[in-house]
């Protein structure tokens, strides 16, 4: 499941991703202030979490723990 949306986020130019994120920064901020229901706010997590995980660091992180374990 991870494989194709990671494929599809890949896909995406960065004028998309940055326009998601800062999407995602808005309905946090409008979530913190009570405008926008739960459910926008674990999307807009989701989200952010999905971009913190295809980031080059963590890519590396688990790259690096890969050939730990081998």
């Amino acid at each position: 499941m991870f494989t194709k949306l990671h494929a599809y986020i890949d896909h995406l130019g960065n004028t998309e991703k940055n326009i998601m994120d800062i999407t995602s920064i808005s309905v946090v901020v409008g979530s913190l202030a009570q405008l926008l229901p739960a459910m926008a706010a674990i999307l807009s997590i989701v989200w952010s979490v999905i971009r913190i995980y295809e980031t080059k660091t963590v890519q590396k992180w688990l790259d690096k723990n890969k050939a730990d374990q081998e």
